[in-house]
Formats: structure tokens, C-alpha cells, sequence
């Protein structure tokens, strides 16, 4: 298991700068009124052992919509945008029951973080958080649990799919290789995607039903029809809600199978369908720059522990336990040794929890955070990521001369992002296929 580090704020919502720019309110209720005159909710989908709401589909479709009209997005019908809207919600409550049975849980501590950095990107002070969401007709508490369930999904995600994802020797090679021959890989590329999913296994009806789809989607993109309209009614990406876009990726870092595609087109062309495990992706080039190097100054090298919590095992007994492994570090006891015979970390147990040297930045927030406020020879206090919960021996910090290190560190990086985006699509499809989903409509 590797701690890189990902963005976790990956609802519109909290992205800096776009705050002002949704008034629809977090709190609304639809549903049916009682004999009574009591307005109640209703049910919209059951999936699994939960449900989607009425209100929530009502919330979030407002949401959207005021989104898409400050993004200029010419808007599709409002079925299609409901139906899609829907879909996302039925993902979205698959993915928070795997994290309840799994006993994936974000602590108020690592919520209140998270929403002081929302304030700071938006430049107002933490304490007027509420007012200000309240200003533009948005609910705090339910911004919170929104954040809440963003954050849920995030470190679910870091557990099922980046923390498997395996780079290998050859690979990182050939990265190197065809990064100095490429200039293409020095580029930022501003990408937007639709995919037209298939099913895994996909029979021939289903892949060429898909096929046809993806062509007529592309027959209408060449005709003139707006690209980001399309994503919004069509794709099953995941930033479909968003007009497809996926935002600035590096050349480098752009999946293998897409690359040259994407780096043959100049700004606002598109692609033809490309087929992948996942199913048909069409890419627009929105924007290119030039990529600036990143200089490394000072590197960590230490070692850690990692305890995860289950249906069985809560948070206070594994804290308790990883407080007597460090009872028994300052007592005498090797690191190392408690390490290999009790880290559930895969990729570092065997080395004696042993992490390398490494840059800032390189882990989550959590273990970078804790890792900083730790001196040579020091063990820090359990604290939970992501991943888990964790102790860290910081062994040394140091400047030092990593220019091979660094190159590469950016192919492992970048080999595990071209790898990601398609990783979650498959993930995200497996989980959907196997929940039991009916849909009442409302």
C-alpha cells in the first residue's frame, strides 16, 4: 500500500472560487402531502439495504442546474438530467454501504479540517462559514454531511483502487524512456471525456449497442452539438454533472491507451470513440500549456504501523492497540520487528514498515500532517487516514541530491494516475452490477 496523496474534494460544491455560484438550497423536501397536510418524502430507488430519496433527487437536481447555468452549459432535458442525477445518487449509495460494512467513518476532527480548508479557499474566515452558506441559501448542516459523505467515498476509493494499483519495473522503464522522447508527455492537457459504459463481460449485442452509441454520440459532436451538454446527458463518467471535464492532466500522466490520442488534438477537437474495458471514451482537448518541473529540497525517510477497523474491530480497539506497540517501541522493542509480525500495510510490512525517503506532499494529508511535527528517532501518536490508523518512527530528514529518485518517482506517480481514472470507471461498474437496484421513479 502507497499513501499518495489525491484531492478529496471532489464535489462542485467546495471547489475554490465556485462557492458564490450555487443558490439552491440544501434542505429542500418534496414528496407527497399526508391526509393531514404533512408533507412527506418519498422513495425514489432502493438499492441494496438503503434508499434514495425524493428530496435528495429534488436537492441535487436543483443543485445541478443552477451549476450548469453559472457554467453557461446549455442544459439537456430535464428527464435525461434527472435520470442521470438519479444514477449518480444510486452510485453514490452503493459505494457509502461498502464503507459502512468495511467501517470506513470520517471523525467530526477530520471534518472540521476539511471545511476550514473550504473557508480558506474561499477566503472567508472558518467562523463565517455558516452565515455565508446560509447567505446564498445553502443548509451548513446538511453542507457538512455532503462534505461528510464526499470524504467517505474518497478514502473508500484510496482503499479499493489506488492503494491496489501495481507499477512494475518494466513499466516504470519504459515511462522513462518514452518520456524523454515524447514532448508531448512535457504538456498540460485541459481534457474533458464522455464514456458510454459498457457492462463487465459484455456480450456482442451489448458491445455493439454501445459502439453505435458512442458513434452517434461523435456524429453529433463533429455536427456542431456542444460537447459539455452531451456529458451532462450521455456519459456515464463520473464527471458526467460537470460537463464531462476532467480537468489539467500531464502529458505524462495520462492513461497509455488515450495518450496519443489526446496529445494529437489541438485545442477544442475531438476525438473518436476510443474502446476500453470500461467502454467508449470521446476526449476534447479543451486547453494546452506547458508543464513546469517540480524541485524537491528536502526528503523524510520513516517507517509505520497500519491497523485497519472492521465490522468487528472499532476504531478505540485498534487505537488502543497501536498504543501498546509504541508503549512497547519506547521500551526497547525494534520498530521493525512489531511492524512486519503486525502491519496490515502489504507493501511495507515486509520491510519492516519501512517507507523509503520520500518528498513532501508524497502521502495524504493525515500522514504528511503527522509525519511534519515528528523529529529523527520519534514515534508519533496513533492518528487515522484514509487508509487506516497508523504510528510513524521518523527515522531522518535531510536535503539531498534526488534527481535519478525524482524522475523516478514521477513515472511511479504517473504511471498510478493513467491507471487510476479507468481503474475507479471498472470499480464503480463492478459495484453497480452486483447491487440490487429498483428504481419507483417519483
Amino acid at each position: 500500500m502507497r499513501l499518495f496523496s489525491k484531492p478529496f474534494l471532489t464535489t462542485a460544491l467546495l471547489l475554490a472560487g465556485l462557492l458564490g455560484s450555487f443558490t439552491a438550497p440544501l434542505h429542500a423536501q418534496s414528496g407527497s402531502l399526508s391526509d393531514s397536510g404533512v408533507l412527506l418524502d418519498g422513495i425514489v430507488a432502493v438499492v441494496d439495504d438503503g434508499v434514495v430519496l425524493q428530496s435528495e433527487l429534488e436537492d441535487r437536481v436543483a443543485l445541478v442546474t443552477e451549476q450548469l447555468r453559472a457554467q453557461g452549459t446549455r442544459m439537456p432535458p430535464a428527464e435525461l438530467l434527472r435520470d442521470q442525477i438519479l444514477e449518480s445518487l444510486v452510485v453514490q449509495q452503493v459505494q457509502m454501504q461498502r464503507a459502512e460494512r468495511l467501517g470506513i467513518r470520517i471523525s467530526d476532527e477530520q471534518l472540521n479540517l476539511a471545511l476550514e480548508r473550504v473557508a480558506a479557499r474561499n477566503q472567508i474566515p472558518f467562523a463565517n462559514l455558516p452565515a455565508t452558506l446560509a447567505s446564498e441559501g445553502i443548509d451548513y448542516t446538511a453542507f457538512r454531511e455532503q462534505l461528510r459523505r464526499e470524504m467517505t467515498i474518497e478514502a473508500l476509493r484510496q482503499r479499493d483502487v489506488t492503494a491496489r494499483i501495481q507499477v512494475s519495473e518494466s513499466e516504470i522503464e519504459r515511462w522513462l524512456e518514452q518520456n524523454e522522447a515524447n514532448i508531448g508527455n512535457q504538456l498540460d492537457y485541459d481534457v474533458s471525456q464522455i464514456l458510454i459504459a459498457l457492462p463487465a463481460n459484455p456480450n456482442q449485442e451489448q458491445l455493439s449497442s454501445a459502439r453505435a452509441r458512442a458513434d452517434e454520440v461523435y456524429a453529433r459532436l463533429q455536427a456542431g452539438d456542444d460537447f459539455a451538454e452531451l456529458a451532462v446527458a450521455e456519459s456515464a463518467g463520473q464527471q458526467a454533472l460537470s460537463g464531462g471535464r476532467l480537468g489539467w492532466r500531464r502529458g505524462s500522466r495520462l492513461p497509455q491507451q488515450f495518450a496519443a490520442a489526446i496529445q494529437s488534438l489541438s485545442a477544442g477537437e475531438v476525438s473518436a470513440p476510443i474502446q476500453s474495458s470500461s467502454g467508449f471514451h470521446i476526449f476534447r482537448v479543451n486547453e494546452t500549456r506547458g508543464g513546469d518541473e517540480r524541485v524537491v529540497q528536502m526528503q523524510t525517510r520513516a517507517r509505520h504501523i497500519l491497523l485497519t477497523t472492521n465490522e468487528v474491530v472499532d476504531d478505540e480497539t485498534v487505537r488502543s492497540r497501536l498504543e501498546e506497540f509504541r508503549a512497547r517501541i519506547e521500551a526497547g522493542e525494534a520498530f521493525a520487528d512489531i511492524a512486519k509480525l503486525e502491519s496490515e500495510d502489504p507493501g511495507s510490512a515486509v520491510r519492516g514498515g519501512d517507507l523509503g525517503w520520500n518528498p513532501p506532499g508524497t502521502f495524504v494529508p493525515q500522514f504528511d500532517e503527522a509525519l511534519a511535527q515528528l523529529e529523527p528517532g520519534e514515534v508519533s501518536e496513533p492518528f487515522r487516514s484514509p487508509f487506516g490508523w497508523h504510528i510513524i518512527l521518523l527515522e531522518d530528514r535531510q536535503e539531498r541530491d534526488t534527481t535519478d529518485e525524482v524522475k523516478r518517482r514521477q513515472a511511479i506517480e504517473a504511471i498510478r494516475a493513467s491507471k487510476q481514472e479507468q481503474e475507479t470507471e471498472l470499480w464503480l461498474r463492478s459495484m453497480r452490477d452486483e447491487a440490487w437496484v429498483e428504481i419507483r421513479g417519483g
